[in-house]
């Protein structure tokens, strides 16, 4: 089986941080994105990665050929055009159509790793594909199934309904047995500038596979993490840091202290500080008389003398504040 990671957007929805780097490579509880969700791939062993690559291709080309070209065979296929998901997926076919595939978002984080998916996909036996869904509270932000509840056959897709019938979202893993049907099916998308919303949409292709009787069946998955935009991003961070008890803590710390759980790049140094918790501060930073928590920090950024909560910053930056003298009275209510 060979994976495909759609991974050349520009995540419009992380600017600024995506001004200058692919949403993959945002950093996130000690590594970029697309760390993670290799991590969560080692166990299913997969005949090759196929990355689908364009916005800022090369910075992600670096990180993975550096940490992960020694486990998997990496393959990189760029999408100029950046035209949807079933584009995305469209432009590997030389490089897959032979084989099974498995299709996972660049920008989706699971808790689980993808073997065990995959093995709920086997356990589906006889079928075309199987996609895996979740319930979600929004259900007009996502692809939306609708299903047979005796065979677990997916009778309907739907992308980002106005009126969903069902709250099962797409959790964004796919498992395609059927390569040669999806790609026809995308070839005459294609052909025919078959675009919804300006895109070419991956569910739309999915759903003309079951129209023509091919079977598509689910499998559920437990927890997602989406990493799509800033809100979600700092969420993911707290879940990710409490999951791991070692993060690298290879940092300089004078009159500092590090509240757990944290997640600290090489050659960071802390001064006259409280660190943590949920900080995730990459490599390179430099933390002067500040406080920093549920917060993520880039690389090579200078913070001094200043109080962060629920914030995130990018690489090279510098956040710098001043203290302030007070004479206050009694009965006195000051906010900052």
């Amino acid at each position: 089986m060979k994976v495909i990671i759609p991974a050349a957007g520009t995540g419009t929805r992380l600017f600024p941080h995506t001004h200058t780097k692919p949403k993959p490579m945002v950093y996130i509880a000690g590594k970029p994105i697309i760390g993670h969700i290799l991590d969560r791939m080692v166990d299913l062993e997969p005949e090759e990665v196929i990355l689908v690559v364009g916005y800022h291709k090369e910075q992600l080309k670096s990180y993975v050929n550096k940490n992960y070209a020694n486990i998997f065979n990496i393959r990189y296929v760029e999408q100029k055009n950046r035209l949807g998901l079933a584009h995305s997926v469209y432009v590997t076919q030389k490089h897959v159509v032979e084989s099974d595939i498995m299709i996972a978002l660049g920008d989706m984080i699971f808790k689980a790793g993808y073997r065990e998916f995959h093995d709920k996909h086997i356990k589906n036996k006889k079928c075309a594909g199987s996609i895996g869904v979740r319930e979600v509270d929004e259900p007009k932000k996502y692809g939306i199934v609708e299903f047979e509840q005796t065979t677990s056959c997916i009778k309907k897709l739907e992308e980002k309904p106005e009126k969903p019938a069902s709250n099962l979202g797409i959790a964004g893993v796919y498992f395609i047995k059927d390569t040669p049907a999806l790609f026809e099916v995308l070839e005459n998308m294609i052909k025919k500038d078959m675009r919804s919303r300006g895109e070419y949409q991956l569910t739309d292709a999915l759903q003309q596979m079951i129209n023509q009787n091919c079977k598509l069946k689910i499998f559920e998955v437990s927890s997602w993490y989406d990493c799509g935009h800033a809100k979600s991003l700092l969420e993911t961070n707290r879940v990710l840091l409490d999951e791991k008890e070692n993060i690298s803590l290879e940092y300089l710390s004078e009159d500092s202290v590090i509240i757990h759980p944290v997640a600290i790049g090489k050659n960071v140094k802390f001064t006259n500080s409280v660190i943590g918790p949920y900080a995730s501060i990459a490599e390179g930073t430099v933390v002067e008389n500040s406080i920093i928590s549920n917060s993520v920090i880039g690389s090579r950024t200078c913070i001094s003398n200043v109080n962060l909560q629920s914030s995130i910053v990018g690489d090279d930056a510098n956040v710098i504040g001043k203290h302030n003298s007070l004479n206050i009275g009694d009965s006195s209510t000051i906010e900052f």
